[in-house]
């Protein structure tokens, strides 16, 4: 993967992960490239300003275009600019009363955007214990009763996210896609204060439930599908509900506490972690991770599974994804992208192209 700040390895992948995004409208390369090149390497106060400033001069050339009936100008800048607020909220710690703010402006941003869209998504909220998961269902334009993919993030990731890739790749091979902020993710985290939890299945059947009974969709042919620590959250939900026809993890999460046994207590994620899983310190959230495992439950699963992870990924090992594959009992698919090649870092960012065999795969699956 390409370091832009060659001694530090997290901050070069938001960059990398930004580009990645500018394909499909999450940002503008020369303007990701001369923000990072603004920032102080270090300067957390740095990354944030920047950022925004970015987000912010893309958010008045919307408002501007806008004003002046470019609707396409308009409908581009505010999703460039929703994504760049985005990032600029990433290391915000929850205690920051700047961290709401910035995320409801990213929203904000993000659904001006998608309105303008030829065929916008729904803002959709799924019922979930006296509150709700918040997301966004894109269904494929002039198609009837057909399949889904259900998608969470990873640890930091929001369903506004999802858009750029995701939802666009998997609409173009005629499945319709459903992106949710689950427990400790996006507007459910941050608004309605609803942690993560080890038993994602939980979480995983009341989407799955929820998207039967109130979109036109096909109900036998759903898929699950996350990224990142998603992975973890993916595979879980498919061994607790058989509903779904397909799962796919993208970046394979076997034990999440072993992820973090190698990380230290100051670790740039830490905070987050802590307040991702509504602990106070990493003690807790340590002995929180015991549980975010897949022993005794990958063996659960039933239905086809595709695991893809990247042999250089410096977030969660390859073994992860081993591991994984030995457990199934259901057919199963492994595609490990050599060191040698672009896409070998953490879920692809450095060639997203490399994850489109399981997109492919996701289709054939659902019969799309």
């Amino acid at each position: 993967m390409f370091h832009y700040f060659p001694d530090n390895y997290m901050w070069s992948y938001q960059v990398v992960r930004m580009l990645s995004q500018a394909h499909f409208g999450g940002g503008e390369v020369n303007e990701i490239l001369e923000t990072a090149s603004r920032i102080k390497v270090g300067d957390y106060e740095s990354f944030h300003k920047e950022w925004m400033k970015t987000g912010s001069k893309a958010l008045t050339d919307a408002n501007e275009a806008l004003d002046q009936g470019r609707t396409e100008s308009a409908r581009a800048a505010y999703l460039r600019a929703s994504n760049y607020i985005r990032v600029a909220e990433f290391f915000l710690q929850h205690d920051d009363p700047r961290k709401v703010e910035t995320y409801l402006k990213g929203v904000e941003s993000f659904r001006k955007g998608v309105e303008m869209l030829e065929h916008p998504p729904q803002v959709i909220q799924i019922p979930f214990e006296q509150s709700h998961l918040p997301g966004y269902f894109y269904p494929v334009p002039g198609k009837e009763k057909s399949p889904l993919v259900i998608m969470f993030g990873g640890l930091d990731s929001t369903a506004e996210e999802l858009y750029y890739g995701h939802a666009q790749l998997l609409n173009e091979r005629g499945v319709a896609f459903l992106a949710i902020d689950g427990p400790g993710q996006g507007g459910a985290l941050r608004l309605n204060h609803i942690y993560s939890r080890y038993d994602y299945d939980v979480a995983g059947t009341a989407a799955y439930e929820w998207a039967a009974e109130n979109l036109d969709i096909d109900p036998d042919r759903v898929g699950v599908m996350a990224i990142s620590m998603g992975g973890y959250m993916a595979a879980r939900s498919a061994a607790f509900e058989p509903r779904y026809k397909a799962c796919a993890t993208w970046g394979a999460v076997y034990d999440y506490n072993s992820v973090w046994a190698s990380r230290p207590d100051n670790h740039p994620l830490a905070r987050i972690l802590q307040h991702i899983l509504g602990v106070e310190n990493m003690a807790e959230a340590r002995e929180k991770l015991n549980h975010f495992n897949l022993r005794g439950v990958a063996e659960q699963i039933s239905m086809p599974t595709y695991i893809i992870h990247g042999e250089d990924d410096r977030q969660v090992s390859v073994e992860n994804a081993y591991n994984l594959y030995n457990d199934l009992k259901c057919p199963r698919w492994l595609n490990i992208i050599p060191t040698s090649s672009t896409g070998s870092a953490h879920c692809q960012v450095d060639n997203i192209t490399k994850a489109y065999p399981l997109l492919d795969w996701m289709k054939e699956q659902l019969n799309a």
